[in-house]
């Protein structure tokens, strides 16, 4: 039986294709075999009507899907991996790993909002005062050319509605930060990196503090904090994504997206896809309250996300050609057809292999409910969510994988917080007992936002 202990740990000296630069993907369990699949049963399953089909679910079994969390939070999961992973390889049944590249690096660093800069990428920025960042002239939507599309430093923010807001959010936060460290007296020379590297400190503030215990557990962040990763430990400077991560584990979020969404108090719901899609000027009916995705001050509970259960929505499964571009095979058009199919073409183990590595009781073929020879990891890792954390938090393996590649990412990036001065806190204000968190960042950036209107 296979077995890896820390000095298993992989890091970038054991693998050749995860350079100092960390534009290739590695491996967290190089020795695992891949688990063999059959495609056309895997496209079956991630294809309407079938197992990975919300709609055709809740045909089966009538259940309801809300999960304890806000319907936020999975849309704020999706902007971190916008910000550590960007493969743009093809859809397909193989891939040629050894060929894979991150278009972005993998650290915490917002590089998705601040791209190169105000000198390298000063159409980000305002060019009357170019330490501020871009919006639009009345500041609620992203900055836009003349045809709608977002001048901003990933194209995916603008997917849909409520990553461009999310975007937005951030844009208004490093200008209110622009405003009070100028109300410091912070030196114009200095001020735009001050701003900077606040900003990034107080996100990755909220993704540990914040957004980790959420998903994982605050035991396992803890632990995690304390005594390093057992499966990854990158050293300092020599980050790399894991594909167990990138293409398994951090795709648990696509399990939490809701078919409709509402977008402002009283209002009606719309469908995320086509209703929602991005790529364009936000209407006034399509913007967006951050009210009512997370549970803010004054507002009444926010709508919860969909639990983690191995389905997805409507909206997810039926894909509309903005977001997929032209497709050779329909069944393409599934995000859960390509979930299955990415990890297929990347090799990845089987759930239950890495169960077993870490020690930990692989589920029942009854609770995986494919009956195969093995599961694939994405598909394990939700159904983990479902049998131990009645779908509101990622299990054993899929938290152990998230909480050791984010904490790993900010352990091995000389800029982070944690490395710099593992004492800081945050410094802007906190309206709640536990702490700074995102509820804090998003009244911040909305003081900004009022103020950008008047």
């Amino acid at each position: 039986m296979y077995r890896v202990g820390r000095d298993h740990c992989l890091d970038p000296s054991r693998i050749t294709d995860a350079p100092v630069d960390g534009a290739r993907y590695g491996r967290m369990f190089p020795d695992l075999p891949p688990l063999i699949c059959d495609i056309p049963a895997l496209k079956a399953a991630g294809d309407a009507g079938g197992l990975c089909d919300a709609e055709a679910a809740q045909v089966r079994t009538g259940s309801g899907d809300d999960a304890a969390s806000a319907a936020g939070w999975p849309l704020f999961g999706q902007l971190i991996g916008h910000d550590i992973t960007a493969d743009r390889s093809a859809v397909g049944p193989q891939a040629d790993v050894a060929a894979l590249r991150n278009a972005r690096s993998p650290k915490l660093n917002l590089e998705m909002i601040y791209g190169d800069g105000p000198v390298g990428a000063p159409y980000l920025y305002d060019v009357h005062d170019p330490a501020k960042l871009l919006t639009s002239a009345d500041g609620v939507d992203l900055p836009r050319n003349s045809q709608g599309i977002a001048l901003i430093g990933d194209p995916r923010n603008d997917v849909h509605v409520f990553a461009a807001r999310l975007h937005l959010m951030l844009l208004h936060s490093h200008n209110g930060l622009i405003d009070r460290l100028r109300g410091e007296g912070e030196v114009e020379a200095t001020l735009f990196d001050t701003a900077r590297r606040a900003l990034t400190w107080h996100y990755q503030w909220i993704v540990v503090h914040d957004f980790l215990p959420r998903l994982v557990g605050s035991q396992l962040v803890s632990d995690v904090l304390a005594r390093g990763g057992r499966f990854f430990s990158p050293a300092l400077g020599r980050a790399y994504l894991p594909l167990e991560f990138a293409d398994a584990a951090y795709r648990y979020g696509h399990s939490q997206i809701r078919h409709t969404y509402r977008l402002q108090p009283g209002g009606p719901a719309f469908p995320l896809f086509p209703d929602l899609v991005g790529f364009a000027a936000v209407t006034p009916e399509h913007r967006v309250d951050l009210g009512q995705l997370f549970d803010l001050p004054d507002y009444a509970p926010a709508e919860r996300a969909k639990q983690m259960d191995a389905t997805l929505p409507a909206s997810l499964i039926r894909l509309p050609q903005q977001v997929t571009g032209d497709v050779e095979v329909d069944a393409y058009r599934s995000l859960a057809v390509r979930d299955l199919l990415r990890g297929a073409a990347t090799s990845l183990p089987s759930g239950e292999s890495v169960a077993d590595v870490m020690r930990v009781t692989p589920l029942s073929a009854d609770q995986v409910g494919l009956y195969w020879a093995g599961t694939p990891l994405w598909f394990y890792i939700l159904k983990e969510a479902q049998a131990w954390g009645d779908g509101d938090q990622l299990g054993p393996v899929g938290g152990r994988i998230v909480a050791e590649v984010l904490i790993g990412l900010l352990r091995a990036d000389p800029d982070s917080h944690l490395v710099v001065d593992p004492s800081w806190r945050p410094t802007l204000p906190s309206r709640g007992p536990a702490g700074f968190d995102l509820t804090d960042l998003i009244m911040f950036a909305a003081d900004q936002e009022a103020a950008a209107r008047r």
